[in-house]
């Protein structure tokens, strides 16, 4: 299974690939929006985990970029915004799940 991580906190980024890619997936990673919109132009994902608040480009915009050009590939938002109208926003925008931080792997 291949997965993009879409994460502009390089440290964060790295620990959920390495844990990840020790759970046997394949994992790819970019730090910004529109880095995330080049991975997807050019790849194929079975699932993203993408932040919200990001430079260049919020996940929320690429979520809705990626869904209006019909890509219906998994996505999971993992992000600090932790309200419900936060939550009902992304999932409204296309998101599968929504994921606050800090989480626990387990």
């Amino acid at each position: 299974m291949r997965l993009l991580i879409v994460e502009d906190e390089k440290a964060l980024n790295k620990v959920i690939a390495k844990r990840l890619e020790a759970e046997g997936y394949s994992v790819d990673r970019c730090f910004d929006g529109e880095e995330a919109l080049d991975y997807i132009a050019v790849g194929e994902f079975d699932a993203i985990i993408m932040d919200i608040m990001m430079p260049k480009l919020s996940g929320l915009d690429v979520l809705r970029q990626i869904r209006s050009n019909k890509n219906n590939t998994p996505v999971l938002l993992l992000t600090a915004k932790d309200t419900v109208r936060d939550r009902v926003t992304g999932l409204d925008a296309g998101a599968e799940d929504y994921l606050i931080k800090p989480f626990a792997f387990e």
